[in-house]
């Protein structure tokens, strides 16, 4: 099941939480780090999927050993794609 709503509005636990960008990550992060369900089902762990673009390094630095990220220009040939991101932070 998917929803389509703001962070805050989310009372229920998911095995993940996939956004755009909608502000930096830390806060992002305090906004549904307790929406993660602790119950594993699927063979990528449960966790955040994040789309961003740009210089993440300062962004992420607190997560920096947990988190992956995936270039979407290895996947893309679109210009639009050349600087984003798809962050995953298992938790």
């Amino acid at each position: 099941r998917a929803e389509h709503k703001r962070a805050e509005e989310v009372k229920e636990k998911f095995e993940f939480i996939i956004s755009r960008a909608v502000t930096e990550f830390p806060a992002f992060y305090k906004w549904v780090q307790n929406k993660i369900s602790k119950e594993q089902f699927n063979p990528l762990p449960n966790g955040i999927l994040y789309l961003k673009g740009g210089d993440l390094e300062e962004e992420f630095k607190d997560f920096k050993k947990r988190v992956v990220f995936h270039n979407l220009k290895d996947y893309f040939k679109e210009e639009f794609f050349e600087t984003k991101k798809v962050v995953y932070l298992p938790m």
